[in-house]
């Protein structure tokens, strides 16, 4: 198991059996759905999305 998935001292620890699906949503032309109700090619895409954040714009 990587370092970042870990638990803390404080944190549980859960066994497979306990977890559960986690629904992911995404923001499509102005509002939230749930990726599971895309069509196959719309799921597709949406996984092979690139997350980046943009640095801050420094005044001046």
């Amino acid at each position: 198991m990587p370092d970042h998935a870990r638990p803390t001292h404080d944190e549980p620890m859960l066994r497979d059996d306990e977890r559960q699906p986690c629904e992911v949503w995404t923001r499509v032309m102005g509002y939230h759905r749930p990726v599971s109700s895309f069509n196959v090619g719309k799921q597709g895409e949406h996984n092979e999305r690139r997350f980046f954040a943009e640095p801050h714009c420094q005044p001046g």
